[in-house]
């Protein structure tokens, strides 16, 4: 690590330097210090934490913060050093609910600077290992219209005929029909509270989108194939472009728009500049593993598992195939791993344009 350069992290308006620590535990276990002038035993009236409710009781302060359970260990540590070396640096006591009990972490001390001490290490713990969680819902504009899985499976049986003789080229990389969805964003939500959290939210932005779609459903066209690396012999990913028919940028902004709000909401992070509107087709992921979902994690192959197929041919053939044509009218929070009565995804919430 470059020290004059150290990695940062932002938590609620504050930065904090990231310092890594090699435990016997994890790969790696991170320790945080804030970012500002050195700690003392009495921290400061105006750097104490303000995200969080402290409470003045009899013996001194509360703080009830809430915490996924799964990620107890981390506040824990090997063997409990972690909490034990909390409570020792700020003077406070850590009380964790029992592994896979969802409840509150409630941290108490003599004073309020050393209880908001503790929350702010706690959360910046808790911020640093929730990056680690793998992805468990995503936002999705589904593609399931009839007209464009049926213009799909044609394309799947068109391209099975001519570029069969294709390296790579079969039927276990192509997309499930009824799973056909662009992704906006993906979420690690990692308790009932915090997909309740992610609905609401998800509600908040429908009077934003229907002032863009002016209430009304948005004609959109699934027209041509793109491919995601240099080499159109070395392919993963095919993935069919999808644009609004009347040609303007509404879906673009609809789904920039979405990001935004729940990056602002710390519920998801922010990759790219703009998000790329892409519904995959064909992916190697599929290939050993079918349950793969194709949502902007990379499943549960190594890149070196994946075997990549020659797309010459498919591109040369197909790179202007027509899908079909439909009206979205639906956005959706959609469950990884998951499947409901129609094929598609299940949906935690959803919001319509109309």
């Amino acid at each position: 690590m470059d020290i004059l350069r150290p990695p940062l992290i932002n938590i609620g308006g504050r930065i904090y330097r990231r310092n890594i620590t090699k435990e016997e535990h994890y790969e790696e276990e991170e320790d945080f210090s804030y970012m500002g002038p050195p700690e003392s035993e009495d921290l400061a009236e105006d750097e104490s934490c303000d995200t969080h409710l402290i409470e003045q009781t009899e013996k001194g302060c509360r703080c009830a913060i809430d915490v996924p359970s799964v990620l107890y260990k981390y506040i824990i540590g090997k063997k409990g050093e972690t909490r034990r070396r909390l409570e020792f640096d700020t003077k406070t006591s850590i009380n964790i609910p029992k592994p896979g009990v969802e409840g509150q972490i409630v941290i108490t001390g003599p004073h309020k600077a050393a209880v908001s001490s503790a929350v702010t290490r706690v959360e910046v713990l808790v911020e640093s290992f929730r990056k680690k969680q793998p992805f468990t819902h995503f936002l999705s504009f589904p593609l399931k219209d009839p007209k464009v899985q049926e213009g799909f499976l044609t394309f799947k049986e068109e391209v099975l005929k001519q570029c069969a003789e294709d390296h790579g080229v079969d039927q276990s990389i192509f997309q499930n029909p009824a799973k056909l969805h662009l992704t906006i964003g993906t979420l690690a939500l990692l308790n009932d509270m915090e997909v309740r959290k992610a609905c609401e939210h998800l509600q908040e932005c429908q009077n934003f989108i229907r002032d863009i779609t002016e209430g009304k459903p948005l004609p959109l066209e699934v027209k041509g194939i793109e491919y995601m690396n240099d080499d159109p012999a070395m392919v993963d990913v095919l993935y069919a472009k999808v644009n609004a028919k009347d040609k303007s940028d509404k879906l673009q902004v609809i789904a920039d728009r979405l990001v935004e709000h729940f990056v602002s909401a710390g519920l998801m992070v922010r990759e790219w500049d703009r998000v790329k509107l892409h519904g995959t087709v064909m992916n190697t992921l599929f290939r050993k593993d079918s349950t793969v979902e194709d949502a902007g994690g990379t499943g549960r192959q190594t890149v070196g598992e994946r075997e990549a197929f020659d797309a010459r041919n498919v591109l040369k053939k197909f790179g202007t195939y027509h899908f079909g044509d439909f009206e979205l009218n639906t956005i959706l929070l959609s469950q990884r791993y998951s499947t409901d009565c129609t094929g598609y995804y299940s949906s935690a919430g959803s919001i319509t344009l109309s």
